[in-house]
This record gives structure tokens, sequence and C-alpha cells, in this order.
């Protein structure tokens, strides 16, 4: 569990470590600012507990050798569908208040365990990859791997939660792609997503796709014809108004300006989805484009770890973890500024959230110990 003598410690990403406390000093400043209107400053603390936590179990997790982990996998497998059944099926799972059932409450902490379906499916695909690796190509490797995906996937489209769904899909895309599938798949794919994502967008103007929910269908709706549809499009257009208000370098932290969108109450989820329209009005274009900057250097350091680790387990978890931050950070600043359908997804380690904050913080322990278990000396 602990190989000590397999690491070395001079490779420890202290650049990782860096950024990554950087963004999460920003979270909860940003945090604390956006709640000063709205009278939830308790969200402050508990997102200083969150990194608290968050930071020490990813130190834990970067002293745990990740073959170890590997090993694991059933185990993590089984485990969360395991939590995810308990939260969709049985009275442990709870709402929020929002009609869907994606939390559970153990005594004063709520959790929500798609979030750690994130990184736990990182886990089984990389150990499922590099078992099949012979065999990546096969139809029945493929079907297989489909089946292992799929199987949480639907337990977490049942709660409903489309956006986590995303993400799972996108993980397993860039998973099996650095496992080094056949360009054959990929163009195959490609050939089926890119008319069925047109096809996509004409059943939902017409309401002829049943497995979306009416909230669902509005968000994208609301997107393609924000004019029409007014009240639907008022968050994320307040979003915009927030974000270019700040012009160059912002109105600056805990401002109290009476013209600002956020001391308005125009914005709502402004500590979790639309944190970035608050950077955005305080901190400018200029703070926008730095946070923007060291998320990439975080992936970048990921990628980095991928391409120097020592096998194929750590290369995809690598890529997983990468994979991840990528897609989420895009989602949701993608949201904030109106380039993409309203859909919640948080800003890795800024966005407010226990189970998120752990999540990614739990993924960037295992990219520190990978790290440490190169395959070879590179600058």
């Amino acid at each position: 569990m602990f190989a000590f003598q397999k690491y070395k410690f001079r490779y420890f990403n202290f650049k990782l470590l860096l950024f990554i406390s950087f963004l999460s000093v920003v979270g909860i400043l940003i945090i604390r600012s956006a709640t000063m209107s709205t009278g939830e400053e308790s969200t402050y603390m508990k997102q200083i507990m969150g990194v608290a936590i968050g930071m020490t179990a990813m130190l834990i997790v970067s002293m745990i050798d990740y073959h170890w982990i590997m090993k694991m996998y059933l185990v993590v497998y089984i485990g969360i569908i395991g939590i995810l059944m308990l939260t969709r099926f049985t009275p442990l799972g709870t709402s929020a208040g929002t009609g869907a059932i994606r939390w559970i409450d153990i005594g004063p902490i709520r959790l929500q365990p798609s979030e750690f379906a994130k990184v736990a499916m990182v886990v089984v695909l990389a150990r499922f990859f590099e078992i099949y690796q012979e065999r990546i190509n096969a139809l029945a490797t493929v079907a297989l791997s489909a089946l292992v995906v799929g199987i949480p996937l639907l337990l977490i489209m049942a709660q409903p939660d489309l956006s986590t769904s995303l993400v799972i899909v996108f993980l397993f895309v860039v998973m099996i792609f650095t496992a080094k599938i056949s360009y054959k798949w990929i163009a195959g794919v490609l050939g089926v997503v890119m008319p069925f994502a047109l096809t996509f967008v004409f059943l939902v103007e017409r309401d002829m796709l049943p497995i979306l929910k009416n909230y669902q269908r509005n968000r994208v709706l609301s997107f393609l014809h924000p004019q029409d549809y007014p009240d639907l499009a008022r968050q994320q257009m307040a979003s915009i108004m927030a974000i270019g208000s700040g012009g160059l370098y912002g109105k600056g932290l805990f401002n109290e300006s009476l013209d600002s969108v956020k001391n308005g109450d125009y914005l709502m989820e402004e500590d979790t989805d639309f944190i970035f329209a608050v950077a955005g009005e305080e901190l400018g274009f200029a703070g926008c484009c730095l946070v923007i900057a060291i998320l990439f250097l975080v992936v970048v350091e990921c990628i980095l770890t991928a391409n120097r680790a020592q096998d194929t387990a750590g290369r995809l978890v690598a890529a997983g973890i990468a994979a991840q931050i990528t897609f989420q950070s895009f989602v949701n600043i993608g949201v904030a500024t109106f380039i993409l359908p309203n859909t919640g997804l948080p800003l890795p380690f800024i966005s407010a959230g226990l189970s998120s904050l752990l999540s990614v913080f739990i993924g960037a322990g295992m990219i520190l110990n990978i790290g440490m278990q190169r395959k070879r000396d590179l600058n």
C-alpha cells in the first residue's frame, strides 16, 4: 500500500501542488465574496474546511501506491455501484429540494456519490484497459468496456444527473483513446455522433425525446432560442452581464457597489455553477484569464505525468484525471459565458461543494503518486 522505497521523492510535483493551492485560495475568496449579499456566509467556512480535508486527502493518496489501488478496482467498482443504488433507491438518498435524488446525508455532512463516481471510474477503466490492452480493438472488449461504464452511468442518469453522466462519457472516450484503440473505431464513432447531434437538436425542438426531463429540454431550448425563452435564459444573460461589467481588472473582491450584478441578486448558484461569473465581475478579464491559465497548467501537468508514467495504468489514470478537469472547466466556463446550454458542473478546485472538492483532490493525489514512479528521468 505504502511503497516508499519505490518513490522518487525528488519528483514530487510541487508545481502541481502550487497551482492547486492557488486555485483553492481563489475559490475561497470568490465564495466569500459571492455569499456576502445572500446571507449564506457559512458556505465560506465550509469551503475552507473542504479545502483542508481535500488537501489532506490528496497528500495521503499521494503516498498510496497507485498499483495497490489498481488491484482494488473490483472493490472500487462494486462500492460505487452500491452507493449509487443506495442514493437512488433507498430512503438514504435526499433531493436537497431540487427533485433530483443525488445526495446522501451522513450526520451534518451531505455527500454527492456521483462526484466520487468520476474518480472511481477512472480507476476502474484504467485497470480494465490495462488488462485488455492487447485486445483493445476487439468488438467484445469495446462492448464489455461499454457495459462496465453503462451500469453506473444509468444509475447516475436515473437520479437524474445529466451533467455528471456527460463527464463519465467523456472520461470513457478519452481513456479508450489513450489506450490506443484503432482509428477505425474513432472514425466510426464520429460518423455516428455527428448526425446524432443534429438529430438530437431536431427531436428536442419538437419535444420528441422522452428521455429528457422538461427542465433539461427547456435548458436546451433556452440556449438555442434565448429570445423565445427569456425567463429560462435570464440566469445566463445575468452571468454575461456580470462578466462584461468587470472590464479589464474587475470591480475588486468583496465590493459592495450598487451596480454589481452579484450584489443585486441577479445570479443564482453564484458559489457553484456560476462562480466564474462572480470571478469575471470582481477580477475582470485579466483575473479570468489567470484562472483559466492556471487550470490549463494543472491539465498540462496531468498530461506530462501521463507521458512519463511507468506503465499503462498510470498513463490512463493521469489521462482520465486530466479529462475530468478539462471537461468540467470547459463546461462550467462555457455555461457562464453562454456558449453552452445551462447545466450544473462545478469549476474544479474553485466551486463550493465538499464532494466535488474531494473528488478532484483525490484525483490530484493519484497524479502526484504516479509522478513519483515515473519510468525514466525526464526534465
